[in-house]
């Protein structure tokens, strides 16, 4: 979302917390940061990501209408670099520059076929695009879309094993309720189930990884010092969620505010959570790319070892 304010002070570090809870499972380790910027006019806001398989190409969204593909630079496994295509306006349904009011991208999700989904705040939607240049096309929208709040409605979207789109809004409306999870397959939206609220944190990105789990990062501004992070992951069901870790959760101002998330296996065979800073288009703000790989390498079936 554009997050509006004037007075956040963001301290970047490098140092995170590990996941909160008991048990054996490791920490998130940080594998690096890297701060990207260009001179292009419609660079910045960042807030969907999606990273292919291998972790070196990615396409990313900006709550002011745009997209980017592009190519990481690694050096050892980590980020040195981008390298990138234009950035491009998103395109309406008659393949002309989103208008204001319209442009609000926030959850950005990619199908093995290369089809994009963008989710969509202001007017509460979400297009699909065949690619990052062609005219938008019309997903229906659930009855419940309309009645979110302003500014804080579809900012995740997700892809699940199962080939079914997921959506939720960044609030559920009280802080007593959960947030509403939304499910697109078979041309209809159902809401089959809710993920529960927990702290003041807010869900920003979401993507499902190879071990089938759905990853939730969420984001609370927490000072005027800055922002916190938080990565939650869950066994997605018939019946709802189920199996919640804390996966990460950082201290204020170790990071920007991370909005975008991709989640993939390296070739260790870990779990890579890669994640972008809507920077706000604000001078003391900046675009980070963060990466942190998790617990135990994956066996080739996709469990944990």
């Amino acid at each position: 979302m554009r997050f509006r304010t004037f007075v956040a002070i963001v301290l970047l570090g490098f140092a995170a917390v590990g996941p909160a809870g008991a048990g054996p499972r490791p920490a998130a380790e940080l594998v690096g940061s890297y701060t990207w910027s260009t001179g292009e006019p419609l660079f910045g806001g960042f807030s969907g990501l999606e990273v292919a398989p291998d972790g070196e190409t990615f396409v990313t969204i900006s709550d002011r209408g745009a997209i980017v593909e592009g190519r990481f630079r690694r050096e050892d496994g980590i980020i040195t670099g981008v390298d990138t295509d234009p950035v491009l306006p998103l395109k309406d349904t008659e393949g002309i520059a989103v208008g204001r009011f319209w442009n609000d991208a926030e959850g950005l999700a990619m199908r093995d076929d290369g089809r994009l989904f963008v989710s969509f705040e202001g007017e509460h939607r979400v297009w699909t695009y065949r690619d990052a240049t062609s005219a938008a096309a019309w997903l229906p929208r659930h009855k419940d879309f309309e009645g979110l709040q302003n500014n804080s409605a579809l900012e995740a979207l997700a892809i699940g094993p199962d080939g079914a789109l997921y959506t939720l809004p960044e609030r559920s409306g009280r802080k007593v309720l959960p947030f509403p999870v939304y499910r697109y397959a078979n041309e209809t939206w159902t809401q089959p189930f809710s993920i529960p609220r927990s702290g003041e944190f807010l869900p920003v990105g979401a993507d499902f990884a190879p071990d089938g789990r759905l990853y939730l990062l969420e984001r609370q501004l927490s000072s005027i010092f800055g922002f916190r992070s938080r990565v939650r992951s869950f066994r997605v069901g018939a019946d709802g969620v189920s199996g919640e870790r804390t996966e990460l959760e950082t201290d204020t101002g170790t990071h920007d505010n991370l909005e975008g998330i991709a989640a993939w296996r390296d070739e260790a065979g870990y779990i890579r959570l890669t994640m972008i800073s809507d920077d706000n288009f604000r001078p003391f703000q900046v675009t980070e790319l963060v990466e942190y790989r998790l617990g135990r390498p994956l066996d080739a079936q996709g469990a944990g070892q």
